[in-house]
């Protein structure tokens, strides 16, 4: 998922997009219900309810674990999950993140 499917994403929904609800919509695009998705992901039905709803976070390897087992780029799954950390925690800031060039 790119910077721009998140701004079209925004612009329909008319909110933010966090981890949670990005992967709301990747589980019902894939018509599967939160028993069905929880069990790709690999965790528990509550906890998929948990991150759905905004109750709970993940950290960045978490995300990216979600990202690689569903088939997308870890980058923004990293990037929303730092993102709805700082916004729980009453940052105002905005997160961008670029992979690093020659990483060791």
């Amino acid at each position: 998922m790119s910077d721009k499917s998140t701004t079209f994403l925004e612009g329909l929904t008319g909110k933010k997009v966090t981890l949670g609800n990005l992967l709301w919509s990747v589980r019902e695009c894939d018509e599967l219900s939160q028993t069905e998705f929880a069990k790709k992901l690999k965790i528990s039905r509550q906890y998929l309810c948990d991150i759905e709803h905004g109750r709970r976070g993940v950290s960045a390897k978490v995300a990216a674990d979600f990202a690689i087992k569903l088939g997308y780029s870890p980058i923004q799954f990293i990037r929303l999950a730092i993102q709805d950390d700082l916004n729980k925690q009453g940052f105002h800031l905005n997160i961008e993140i670029h992979e690093q060039r020659n990483a060791a």
